[in-house]
């Protein structure tokens, strides 16, 4: 892909409309003429970066004053505001309809072929060039396909255009009569003052069309008694009012609060809360909140939003119709998430309720500059400190931190709020939407790239013919020893190095199609149609999502033909996002019944029956269900549990915590999973009678769900009330800060003050992140059981979380108050900072225990694997998740298998860099024998065989980050390549970029990315081509993506068949176009000879002109759209014929120079027997006349030629039907058609009546069969022997699907046969076909060894994994003899017993 430096150094000879618009803007500057504010923007941008200037200001934190006066630094020397903030009228259309025109066409020459037949259309109209043909006639070809782009541009664009007029005409309430310090007096043109006439007018026309719409809805609408059975979705609004009936158990603080301005004013303590509103100030009531456009609304206005409304720009959250400030929004037009979020109104401005209160407001904001990150936001509201007596001490000041829970982003919609009141502090591009809406990378498919080598060709052999032309007429016209020269009156030029140079100009024009004009709109529509036939295919349709595979790049399908490298995400890519609670250790115990599919995984690779397996531990599994919810019904009916839903199951756990082990571990139950139900950001929600929690994080739903299942219910949050219910028990907790999770931080912390006025810091987060910061020394013996039974989890492919408390006193909490107040006020480096603070107070932890959760694999993931596999694509995974738990979904999903060597790169932290290299070069010496040098680098970029060896790379994220940072790249990517399976461990989102860039760049080769959350799309982004998954994480890697799919196994029906088949039809539809150019064009070329190289046409000007249009065009179209060599069965059934895309054999060069020689051959052909037989042959037509002129040679060579060129185009198809037979049929007839019509004219002068002559010859007919042939024998006897004696994989297959000894595939014996046939031995280029290790090949068990201690099969697992304690179920499991049993060697541990008062037993 070409960098932008590379392009706009391409361009740099353009001419710059932009450079133009600025020295007009510079010239009204000097004549002192008043300019936009945007324009100055522009000028000032361009001339230089001085701070001080709009652009300058605009990129600094900004302040914004309500209500109170702008200081004298914020003022120019006018009096006006220094900073510009743009309107919030957005327009991300190209093009005006005042410059579409001039600006399309510009733009459209920009390509190097439309530049080239301009300069030709220049010329012919030059007479002294094209004299024989009319410049009108010879621009038609260049006027159709620029026409055509325009139309397309002008379609797109105009649904731009509306969509923006409709956005910037949306109407919002805004406080009007308010005046708004912050905003600049704006200087409006003439010219936009027209603009506005108009656009009124349009809108009036707009509401026209609206309300006849409406009308009609109105009129077609279901009468009301047709919708009595219709429910509505629940409210969020419908929280438990049950919780707040009990009366408060504790109060709140009356202590006087400490705050801290950031300024360095004086800290104060403030008795009485924050409030912006000025209580001594006059309100004039002419303020009110009237209906305006978003286009109006200005940086610093108050708007109010209503319920279902869509938020017309980046607010800050004042108040909200809730009691506590409380809103909900729909992010889907931000990053695809349907659930709806929480947002918080800001408590200083909760008494602001109405238009009174607005305008007495008295306050200021200061915010960061704008920024593109959706995640992100840092700001702090202002104001003076309310004395006691009254009015405003101005030398004091109090504030209250501003982040994203504070704001409501353009573009997402307000939800089960009655209205927002809140002020704007970003609108049009600088608000977060538009900062991200930004163009994704500009990809170009491989084989678009590489035409342009084979254009360059076809220049250099333009330019040689024309040079030969004019070398030889220059020297026939250099004396008057020929008698021509009489005849003729003497040359054009005058002398021979000007004949030479007329000469060669008139050469280009009449060799013009030797570079195709309608080859890049013919892969433009053919690439079109192939991406239509990607978006409905009914294969890679999810039902579940109603989502097809949607295409959102339509011109890299062929580069999904040639992927040899697949990178992917772990979480909602090969899994289904879908979290289950299944296991948990609490105080050293282990609770939890389950067979995961690791499990399953391990089981099927020591050969044992999985099927039967399964069925017995879920049997066991539902009996201990049973009585665990029978116990949990005895000791305390929960209404809000559904026994269908439960995940987690351990009648243990309940035996436990009702008391019977110990008062100690019931204790040490009920306070884990009460810290489940606290330690959260989730949303409750009434449906029916049930409780749901709306999650950002599938992983917090299902910890907060079980929670609710065994008894432990978060019923409701307001404000800062968190309300639960343990086992009957309504409690309410105050919720005193929340330290949020983040990627660097990879924890959560919530302090809460509980009934009994304790003050406690809960944490839950990684286990490496929770155990360095324990209390030092303790818990020693709990904490090397509670890491083994994690590790267990890991093992078995959960995702493990470890959870924490710390007591603190109320002096601890508001010392560290005040310093998180500063911290979170902060408007730079807010994050740094809040995480300085922060490991003050997450530190001296006690340790709880820890969650493993399930996430599932997706339906067909281990099959999609495999068959990627087979066809010679290597696929690495790039998971966050820890190593143990990366490793079992790699076995379970068959990127991994028992017979590997696994190489685990990871190493403490204290290794040096040198002694990293050192382990790395040790790595790939020992195992590969290689030393990491630039040659071997070389042969790795040209070796693209699958791997040999039995290898697997696994690395940690930390050792990875200085593998790529530092010099041992080149060593690392050896040492991977060499593997054969990858897996990257808790990575982070530029770490997956940073991988993916370094094998493409490195290796040279095509790769994939994909995934399905936000933190992959600087991975998808970064590939060749990128795939999104619509799933739980929203859509935000869809909406990056390339290519948007429901499940990761559609991705083998896309690669493999879509991306085979594309590749195969646009690669011999490049060659067959440029072949069918060098036919036509050579035969003009060989006339050249018997005129003395005066570049004269051959044929009728019309031919030449409609041969690539209309003539041969739509065979090579059929070709490239509807082509296949076999169905997408067989492409699935046999993924080894994918190999020939992965070495690029069908777009090789050499394949390229065979189609130009085979054209090179045809043209003599073509030409010269038509030349041939009407030199030596006299023949009189009907009428008497010879057809031995000019126009009648040309007649004689034009049919066969465009005869030949048709046929040969449909000789290379591998798909005949009535479709592709009737099209070739309707391309070869429109000559004819054309001939017959156009020679009947009498302005075709000596080609008239040449049809009606030349066509009732028989000689003609005799050369048109003949040529015919003469040309195509050699194709057809090549074809033959290379399919008898030398024949391709997909040769051999279509043989055998013909014949029908493929026809019973689905029965294994026969396709066992057939692949021990020696008639299956391939002779493919450099792609041999095995098939032994096809997918239809038997896989070979191993002998099996039986482990007491684990439920996998030590001859093919590592030591390491054997677990510590044995899950209960095991203990019925036919794994276990009865002998072994009966000996007493099994013991389980007191953990897994299932039973309250008697192990349960199979």
């Amino acid at each position: 892909m070409e960098s932008v430096e590379e392009k706009s150094k391409q361009r740099r000879w353009l001419p710059n409309f932009k450079a133009l618009r600025l020295k007009v803007y510079r010239l009204a500057d000097r004549l002192n003429i008043p300019l936009a504010d945007a324009a100055r923007v522009e000028l000032e941008e361009y001339d230089g970066s001085d701070p001080q200037s709009l652009r300058g200001l605009q990129k600094l934190p900004r302040t914004l004053y309500f209500g109170l006066p702008l200081p004298d630094s914020e003022l120019d020397d006018t009096g006006e505001a220094k900073r510009w903030f743009p309107r919030n009228k957005i327009r991300t259309a190209k093009y005006t309809p005042i410059d579409f025109i001039p600006k399309n066409i510009f733009l459209q020459f920009q390509n190097v072929a439309n530049l080239f037949f301009l300069f030709l259309v220049i010329l012919q109209s030059i007479s002294i060039f094209g004299e024989q043909v009319n410049p009108g006639l010879a621009a038609v070809p260049l006027i159709v396909v620029v026409g055509i782009t325009a139309v397309k541009d002008a379609i797109e664009d105009f649904r731009r255009t509306m969509l923006d007029i409709h956005l910037n005409n949306t109407p919002t309430l805004r406080l009007s009569h308010y005046q708004n310090p912050n905003i600049r007096t704006e200087y409006i043109s003439y010219f936009r003052r027209f603009k506005k006439r108009i656009s009124a007018l349009f809108r009036v026309f707009l509401a026209k069309q609206e309300e006849k719409k409406r009308a009609k809805r109105l009129n077609d609408a279901v009468p009301l008694e047709d919708m009595a059975g219709s429910e509505s979705r629940p409210s969020y609004d419908s929280i438990f009012r049950e919780s707040f009936e009990a009366k408060r158990s504790f109060e709140d603080s009356k202590g006087k609060v400490p705050l801290s301005a950031l300024d360095g004013t004086a800290t104060i303590l403030q008795s009485r809360p924050m409030d912006i509103i000025d209580y001594e100030a006059e309100a004039t009531g002419e303020c009110h909140f009237k209906k305006t456009y978003w286009k109006d609304v200005r940086v610093g206005d108050f708007v109010k939003v209503m319920d279902n409304d869509e938020i017309p720009a980046d607010i800050v959250i004042i108040n909200s119709s809730d009691p506590e400030g409380i809103c909900y929004i729909e992010t889907k037009n931000l990053d695809g998430e349907t659930n709806l979020k929480m947002r918080h109104a800001l408590t200083c401005g909760k008494n602001v309720v109405d238009e009174a209160s607005c305008e007495r407001c008295r306050f200021w904001i200061e915010s960061e500059p704008p920024h593109a990150n959706l995640y992100e936001y840092n700001g702090a509201c202002k104001s003076f400190v309310h004395s006691e007596a009254g009015g405003s001490d101005t030398s004091q000041t109090v504030s209250e931190p501003i982040s994203l829970d504070s704001m409501l982003l353009r573009g997402c919609v307000l939800r089960n709020t009655k209205w927002v009141i809140g002020v704007v502090v970003f609108t049009g591009d600088d608000t977060k939407i538009m900062l991200n809406s930004g163009a994704p990378p500009l990809k170009r498919s491989r084989i678009t790239r590489n035409l342009n080598w084979n254009v360059y060709l076809n220049f250099i052999i333009l330019f040689s013919m024309c040079f030969v032309c004019a070398v030889v007429e220059g020297i026939a016209w250099r004396g008057h020893s020929r008698s021509s020269y009489y005849f003729e009156f003497g040359s054009i030029g005058g002398s021979p190095a000007k004949d030479g140079v007329v000469t060669f100009f008139t050469g280009v024009i009449l060799f013009q199609n030797l570079v195709p004009i309608s080859l890049y709109i013919s892969i433009e529509i053919v690439k079109t149609i192939q991406a239509i036939f990607i978006y409905f295919d009914k294969d890679m349709y999810y039902k579940k999502l109603k989502y097809a595979c949607t295409p959102k790049s339509w011109n890299i399908s062929d580069d999904l033909g040639q992927v040899e490298y697949i990178f992917s995400d772990k979480t909602g890519t090969l899994t289904q996002n879908v979290m289950e609670f299944k296991k948990c250790t609490i105080n050293g115990v282990a609770y939890g019944e389950a067979f995961t599919e690791a499990m399953a995984g391990m089981a099927k690779r020591e050969g044992k029956d999985t099927e039967e397996l399964t069925l017995q531990k879920q049997s066991f599994i539902e009996r201990d269900r049973m009585q665990m919810i029978s116990q949990m019904r005895n000791m305390h009916d929960n209404k809000y549990l559904v026994d269908d839903n439960l995940t987690f199951i351990s009648s243990q756990f309940v035996h436990d915590l009702a008391g019977k082990a110990g008062e100690e571990q019931s204790l040490a139950c009920y306070e884990f999973f009460l810290a489940l139900a606290l330690c959260h950001s989730v949303v409750a929600d009434r449906v029916g009678d049930r409780i749901v929690y709306k999650a950002q994080s599938p992983d917090e739903a299902a910890l907060v769900g079980t929670a609710r299942d065994v008894g432990f219910v978060f019923l409701d949050q307001r404000r800062d009330i968190m309300v639960t219910r343990a086992l009957g028990e309504t409690q309410r907790f105050k919720l005193m800060d929340t330290i949020e999770f983040s990627s660097a931080r990879k924890r959560m912390s919530v302090i809460v003050k509980g009934p009994d006025n304790r003050y406690v810091l809960i944490c839950k987060g990684a286990d490496s992140i929770i155990f360095e910061r324990l209390e030092p020394n303790e818990q020693v013996e709990l904490r090397k059981t509670t890491s083994e039974h994690l590790r267990i989890f890991a093992l078995e492919g959960l995702r493990t979380l470890c959870i924490a408390k710390r007591e603190l006193t109320e002096e601890e909490y508001y010392e560290w108050k005040e310093k998180y107040d500063i911290a979170a006020s902060a408007i730079e480096n807010r994050e740094e900072q809040i995480e300085e603070v922060a490991d003050l107070i997450e530190s001296h932890l006690t340790l709880l225990g820890g969650t493993a959760i399930e996430d599932r694999l997706q339906e067909g993931v281990p099959d999609s694997i495999a068959l990627l596999a087979q066809a010679g694509i290597k696929l690495w995974v790039l998971t966050g998740d820890k190593m143990e738990t990366a490793i079992n979904i790699g076995f379970s999903c068959n990127l991994l298998d028992a017979g590997m060597d696994m190489i685990k790169f990871d190493v403490d932290q204290e290794v040096s860099t040198p002694e990293l290299e050192v382990i790395l070069a040790d790595y790939l010496y020992r195992y590969f024998g290689l030393s990491g040098s630039v040659e071997e680098l070389e042969a790795a970029k040209k070796d693209h065989d699958t791997p040999s060896g039995s290898h697997a790379l696994v690395i940690d994220g930390s050792v990875l980050k200085r593998v790529l940072d530092g010099p041992m790249r080149t060593k690392f990517l050896l040492l991977c390549k060499r593997c054969k399976a990858v897996l990257c461990c808790r990575v982070s989102p530029a770490q997956k970029a940073d991988v993916v860039q370094l094998v493409r760049e490195s290796l040279e080769v095509m790769t994939l990315a994909i995934g399905d959350g936000a933190n992959d799309v600087a991975m998808i982004q970064k590939a060749d081509i990128g795939v999104g998954i619509v799933g739980e994480e929203g859509r935000a890697a869809a909406m990056s993506a390339d290519y948007a799919i429901g499940q990761f196994r559609f991705l083998s029906k896309l690669v493999l068949v879509h991306g085979r088949w594309d590749y195969n039809r646009v690669a011999e539809m490049v060659n067959n176009f440029f072949y069918k150019s060098v036919v036509w064009t050579f035969t003009l070329f060989w006339y050249q000879i018997y005129n003395n190289f005066d570049a004269n046409y051959l044929f009728d000007y019309t031919y030449v002109m409609l041969f690539n249009l209309i003539f041969s065009s739509l065979p090579v179209i059929v070709m490239g759209v509807y082509d296949q060599d076999v169905n997408a069965d067989l492409s699935l059934r046999i993924p080894q014929l994918y190999k020939r895309g992965i070495l690029q054999l069908n777009s090789a060069r050499k394949i390229f120079i065979g189609y130009m020689l085979d054209g090179f051959y045809q043209s003599v052909i073509c030409f010269f027997f038509s030349f041939l037989v009407i030199n030596n042959v006299t023949t009189a037509a009907q009428n008497g006349r010879d057809t031995m002129a000019v126009q009648d040679l040309g007649v004689y060579v034009a049919a066969p030629t465009i005869m030949v060129v048709d046929t040969y185009v449909i000789l290379n198809q591998s798909n005949w039907d009535v479709f592709s037979i009737g099209l070739w049929a309707l391309s070869c007839l429109t000559f004819w058609f054309w001939t017959g019509v156009y020679s009947q004219s009498l302005y075709t002068y000596e080609f008239y009546k040449s049809a009606s002559r030349i066509f009732r010859t028989p000689n003609f007919w005799a050369v048109l069969c003949g040529t015919i042939v003469s040309c195509l024998f050699p194709k057809f006897l090549f074809m033959t022997t290379q399919k008898l004696f030398w024949p391709y994989d997909v040769d051999i297959i279509r043989e055998s699907y013909r014949t029908k000894r493929l026809h019973e595939l689905d029965e294994e014996e026969e396709i066992e046969n057939a692949e021990q046939s020696p008639d299956w031995a391939s002779s493919t280029l450099q792609v041999p076909f095995n098939a032994s290790s096809s997918s239809l090949a038997t896989p070979k068990k191993e002998p099996l060894r039986l482990d007491t201690n684990s439920l996998t099969l030590t001859s093919s697992m590592p030591r390491s994994f054997t677990p510590s304690y044995t899950p209960s179920f095991l203990e019925g499991s036919p794994v276990f003899s009865d002998e072994i049993l009966n000996r007493g060697e099994y013991m389980p541990h007191r953990g897994s017993i299932s039973s309250s008062e008697q192990p349960l037993r199979p």
